[in-house]
C-alpha cells in the first residue's frame, strides 16, 4: 500500500521510529560511549604482531557493507527512492575501497611483491573516510524530493545494475589513480606514524559527520534516519580513537578499538535492515493469513446468503408451479373452468410476491443498518403458516395441532422474516414426523407469555428427536441431518430470532421427538433498543 506521498508506510525508510526503537538506539550509543571511556587510557599502547588480523577485519567490513548496500538496493526497488539509492551507493563505495586499502597496507603483502608505496593506503583511507558522510548528506538532501515518475517499473533493474557498475568502476579507477600517482600527499611518516598533514583528514571527517548529524536530526522522519545518526556518532568515536586518543599510530590499542567501532558502525544499519525485514515478513505473513480468512469469510457469507435465498424461496416456487399446473388443468377441460383457473393464477401471483418478499427479508437480515420493524401478531402468523402447510402435513399423514394463547401481546419485528422462521420450524417438524411408524404423528405449536414479558413459541414434534452431539451443530450453516437438506433453514431462523432480540434453541420431549422454542420481546418491552438487540 502506497500513501499519497508515494511512500510504502511499513518500510524502514518511511516508518517513524517508535519509543522502543529510540530507547534501543539510546542504549547502544550509551554503551559505545562507555566503551570509549574504558578504552581511552590504553589507546596509545602499541600491539605487535597484530597486522595479520587486518585481513579478517577488512573481509568482515567488506561483507557487511556490501550486504547492507544490497539490502538498501532491494529497499529502493520497492520504494523507488533516490535517497535510498544514493545511500546504498555510499555503502557499496565504502565497502569496495576496503579491498585496495587492505591490499596496500604496509607489511601485509610485501612478501608477495605487492608494494604500492607508503602513502597509498592513507590516501585510500582518506577518500573512504570523507566520501561516506557526503553520501549520507546527499541521502538527507534527497529525502524530500522523491519523484516516482523518474523510475518506471521496467527500468529499476537497469538503474541498480548501472549504479553497481558505476560505483565499482569509480572505486577501481580511484584505486588505480592513487597507486600509479608519482606524487601523493604526505600522510604518513613511516608505516605506523602519521604526518602532520593527516591531521586535517580526521578534522574534516568529523566536521562532515557533525553536519550529517544536524541535517538528519532536523529531517528525522524514519527509523533509517535514527540509525544513520547512531552510525555517524559511532564514526566520530572511531575517528577520536584512531587519530586523537591513539595518537594516530597504527596497530595500537586505540587504533584497533577504532577499527572495531568502524565495524560496529558498518553493521548497525545491516542489523536493523535484517531485523525489520524479518518483522515485515512476519507482518506480511499475518496480513496474508488475515486477508485469506477475510476472503473465506466473505465467500462463506455469500454462500450462506445464496443458500438461504434458495432454501427460503423453494416453497413459494413449488407452490407457484403447483398452482400454475392446476390452472392449466382447469383451462384444458372441455368446458374451461375460468373461475377456478383465475383463483389458481391469483395464488401464483400471491406466491410470486411472497418469493420476492422472502428475498427482501433475507437481504434485510444480512444488511447493516436499521431494519423495518412493525407490531406483529404471532398467533396470526402461525395460523397463516399452518394454512399454507396443511397440504404437506396431510400428505405426510401428520396431525398438526395448535395451542395459541388468545391473550398473547404483540411482538415487534419483521412479519415476513418471523413467518419464515415459523414456516421453517413447522416444515422441519412435519418432515421429521412423517417418517415415524408405530406411534401417532403429531406436530404441536404452542404460544405463551412468559413472566419476563417475552413471547414463547414452541414447535413440538413426535419424530425421532435429535442426538445430543448434534444439538449445537444443527444451527451451523450447511449442516443438515437430512440427506437432501441444505443446512440453511435453522441457521437462518436463529439469525432472524437473534436479530429480533430473542433466542432459539432445541430441547427433547418427555417421550420422543424434539421441541424447538424461540422467544421474542413484546412490543411494549422497554429493554434494549433495536440496535442493541441486533448487536
Amino acid at each position: 500500500m502506497i500513501d499519497k506521498q508515494g511512500n510504502v508506510p511499513l518500510l524502514l525508510s518511511t516508518i517513524p521510529p517508535n519509543r522502543s526503537q529510540r530507547r534501543l538506539a539510546g542504549w547502544v550509543l550509551a554503551i559505545l560511549v562507555i566503551a570509549l571511556v574504558v578504552t581511552a587510557p590504553f589507546s596509545r599502547i602499541r600491539l605487535a604482531e597484530t597486522a595479520p588480523l587486518l585481513l579478517a577485519y577488512a573481509a568482515a567490513v567488506l561483507f557487511v557493507e556490501v550486504l547492507t548496500a544490497a539490502l538498501l538496493l532491494s529497499l529502493f526497488a520497492i520504494q523507488k527512492s533516490r535517497a535510498v539509492l544514493v545511500l546504498s551507493a555510499g555503502y557499496l563505495f565504502s565497502g569496495l575501497l576496503v579491498i585496495p586499502w587492505a591490499l596496500t597496507f604496509p607489511g601485509i603483502f610485501t612478501a608477495f611483491g605487492l608494494d604500492a608505496g607508503l602513502q597509498s593506503t592513507a590516501a585510500i583511507a582518506a577518500v573512504r573516510r570523507l566520501s561516506f558522510p557526503v553520501f549520507v548528506l546527499a541521502y538527507a538532501a534527497l529525502k524530500d524530493q522523491e519523484d516516482l515518475a523518474l523510475w518506471p517499473r521496467a527500468s529499476i533493474r537497469t538503474v541498480i545494475a548501472a549504479q553497481v557498475l558505476l560505483i565499482a568502476g569509480l572505486a577501481a579507477g580511484l584505486t588505480w589513480t592513487i597507486i600509479q600517482a608519482d606524487q601523493l600527499p604526505t600522510f604518513m611518516v613511516d608505516a605506523r606514524d602519521v604526518a602532520p598533514l593527516w591531521r586535517y583528514v580526521p578534522a574534516a571527517a568529523i566536521g562532515l559527520y557533525l553536519v550529517g548529524l544536524v541535517v538528519l536530526w532536523l529531517r528525522r522522519q524514519s527509523t533509517l534516519d535514527l540509525w544513520l545518526m547512531i552510525v555517524l556518532c559511532t564514526l566520530v568515536i572511531e575517528i577520536a580513537l584512531l587519530s586523537y586518543l591513539g595518537g594516530g599510530a597504527r596497530l595500537s590499542v586505540g587504533w584497533w578499538a577504532g577499527r572495531l567501532y568502524g565495524l560496529a558502525s558498518a553493521s548497525m544499519v545491516l542489523l536493523v535492515l535484517l531485523s525489520e525485514t524479518a518483522t515485515l515478513q512476519a507482518r506480511l505473513a499475518r496480513s496474508i493469513h488475515s486477508e485469506r480468512l477475510a476472503r473465506e469469510s466473505r465467500l462463506t457469507a455469500m454462500e450462506a446468503l445464496s443458500a438461504s435465498i434458495a432454501h427460503e424461496i423453494s416453497q413459494p416456487l413449488a407452490s407457484m408451479v403447483t398452482n400454475a399446473n392446476a390452472g392449466l388443468r382447469w383451462l384444458d377441460k372441455e368446458i374451461p373452468r375460468i373461475v377456478e383457473a383465475q383463483a389458481a393464477l391469483e395464488r401464483v401471483v400471491r406466491d410470486g410476491h411472497r418469493a420476492r418478499d422472502v428475498v427482501d427479508g433475507i437481504r434485510q437480515l444480512f444488511r447493516k443498518g436499521t431494519q423495518d420493524r412493525t407490531s406483529v401478531d404471532m398467533n396470526s402468523l402461525i395460523k397463516d403458516v399452518l394454512r399454507r402447510s396443511a397440504d404437506e402435513a396431510r400428505f405426510g399423514r401428520v396431525s398438526v395441532e395448535s395451542d395459541l394463547d388468545p391473550n398473547l401481546p404483540l411482538a415487534t419485528g419483521s412479519p415476513l422474516q418471523l413467518q419464515q422462521v415459523i414456516s421453517n420450524l413447522v416444515a422441519n417438524a412435519v418432515d421429521a414426523t412423517s417418517a415415524v411408524t408405530g406411534r401417532p404423528r403429531i406436530v404441536r405449536i404452542i404460544t405463551r407469555l412468559r413472566a419476563s414479558r417475552e413471547i414463547l413459541v414452541s414447535v413440538e414434534d413426535s419424530g425421532p428427536g435429535i442426538a445430543d452431539t448434534l444439538k449445537d451443530r444443527i444451527f451451523e450453516p450447511f449442516f443438515s441431518t437430512k440427506p437432501d437438506g441444505m443446512g440453511m433453514g435453522l441457521m437462518f431462523s436463529r439469525s432472524v430470532v437473534e436479530s429480533h432480540g430473542g433466542k432459539l434453541w432445541v430441547e427433547d420431549t418427555v417421550t420422543s421427538g424434539a421441541i424447538f422454542r424461540f422467544t421474542l420481546p413484546c412490543s411494549d418491552w422497554t429493554g434494549a433498543s433495536d440496535t442493541e438487540l441486533r448487536q
